[in-house]
């Protein structure tokens, strides 16, 4: 009957003198039977296995019995509940006046599925728990040995697997920084390990081209100070003030490198952190002391190692690099394109700064060569019919709109390096080899 159990009956009795189970048992047999005829008649029930055994508790005191009775049936509901009314027409048990009151029918189903809720919760934190966090720190092992299998050593000090094959180097201050880099895909730094410029790393950066990558501290200025004595620097870019470049999440990493300025820019600064800070790829760089002040300069930087398999930017996978980003070239370079633009029209703008307060306000879209001449220009709601039939390079796009997938989509595949709009749309994955601002952020940059 426990196999086919769908009910229980459950029922409180009071009788006025003392009585036993047995005479429980026989009143309810006999009080109801002809009651509903003998489908439901309860032996026939118990007969056919429908009705389980009547389950009777009762404790006498003071001249009263009191008690519980548990009926346990496979009938359906209306059936169940019909058998249970039944049992309250009892009225005397025995030679004692009696009254029997059911209290509640149970589900015994609904029971085992409480049951099998609250184990099945057990199991879940128990197992998949503990499976959970075993596969995390799998995970996070695998990495750390990945990140420690990659590091090398040149001539004694950590380095990237691709420096001694690498056309350009990075130089960083500590271990710590050239794993933050293997992290993030970059194999080409070298870590100097101190303030003490190792001559080694100076002998390298001859040979090589070198972009010297320091914390944002007093630390970073003072190695940069004895490199350039020491060695040969190209490039020069800090973590922001206060970081150290073993901080720095991927994209900050990237944008650092995207940001880093020629050595001759900043060459004899008091303060060389200011000085690369100052330099950005939208406006003039901070001029060294007693140089006369240039143009932007803009051009490719020295490439970066890479490891393709790190360097995948959103759902579609391409590969991105720091090098596809603008950088600087050399402050000769400058001179020459201030030369270059006393020949242009003098009331077009020098800067993107320029360009960006014409634009911006009067509904237009431009495109601009290295030089920040307009190669492009038209209505704004045409920006990406004139960006798609431009037959000229451009690297920059100013726009008085705001700025949507679709055409920052064209744009990096147009090889556009900067794109200034007014705001920023959603964007569901973002070109790493274009830099994007608002019109407010290049104002505020340049404040």
């Amino acid at each position: 009957m426990d196999d086919t159990t769908k009910y229980l009956i459950h029922a409180d009795v009071i009788a006025s003198g003392v009585v036993e189970r047995s005479d429980v048992v026989g009143a309810i047999f006999g009080q109801t039977e002809g009651l509903l005829g003998d489908e439901l008649d309860l032996r026939s029930l118990q007969q056919s296995s429908k009705v389980g055994r009547i389950d009777v508790e009762i404790d006498s005191a003071g001249g009263e019995t009191h008690g519980t009775v548990t009926i346990a049936t496979s009938l359906d509901k209306v059936e169940t509940a019909t058998l249970a009314a039944a049992l309250e027409t009892l009225t005397r048990i025995g030679p004692c006046r009696a009254d029997l009151e059911v209290t509640n029918i149970e589900d015994v189903r609904a029971a085992k599925r409480r049951e099998v809720i609250e184990r099945a919760q057990e199991l879940f934190v128990e197992a998949f728990d503990e499976t959970t966090s075993s596969s995390q720190q799998i995970l996070e092992e695998v990495r750390q040995q990945v990140r420690v299998a990659d590091i090398t050593e040149y001539e004694g000090l950590p380095a990237g697997p691709r420096v001694e094959e690498s056309d350009a180097v990075i130089v960083v201050e500590g271990r710590a920084d050239v794993l933050t880099l293997l992290e993030y895909g970059v194999k080409n730094a070298i870590a100097v390990e101190g303030t003490d410029v190792p001559q080694e790393v100076a002998d390298l950066s001859a040979e090589r081209t070198t972009t010297v990558f320091l914390d944002g501290d007093r630390g970073g200025d003072l190695i940069l100070k004895e490199f350039s004595q020491l060695g040969d620097v190209d490039y020069v870019t800090f973590a922001p003030n206060g970081q150290s470049v073993e901080d720095l999440s991927r994209e900050e990493v990237f944008e650092a490198l995207r940001e880093k300025v020629p050595y001759n820019v900043v060459e004899g600064a008091s303060a060389p952190r200011s000085a690369v800070a100052a330099t950005d790829g939208s406006a003039s760089p901070a001029p060294p002391s007693g140089s006369s002040s240039a143009q932007e300069p803009v051009g490719e930087g020295p490439p970066t190692t890479i490891d393709p398999e790190l360097t995948r930017e959103g759902a579609d996978g391409a590969e991105c690099t720091p090098q596809e980003e603008a950088a600087t070239t050399e402050a000769a370079d400058a001179g020459k394109q201030t030369e270059d633009r006393d020949d242009a029209d003098e009331s077009e703008p020098q800067t993107i700064h320029g360009h960006v307060h014409e634009v911006v306000g009067n509904g237009l879209v431009r495109l601009l060569d290295d030089d920040f001449g307009v190669v492009e220009e038209g209505a704004v709601s045409e920006a990406f019919e004139l960006l798609d039939r431009s037959d000229a390079t451009a690297n920059a796009l100013v726009l008085d709109a705001p700025l949507e997938q679709r055409l920052l989509d064209l744009a990096a595949q147009r090889g556009v390096r900067q794109v200034v709009s007014t705001s920023l749309g959603e964007f569901t994955k973002r070109p790493t080899s274009v830099r994007i601002r608002t019109a407010d952020e290049l104002v505020d940059e340049s404040a």
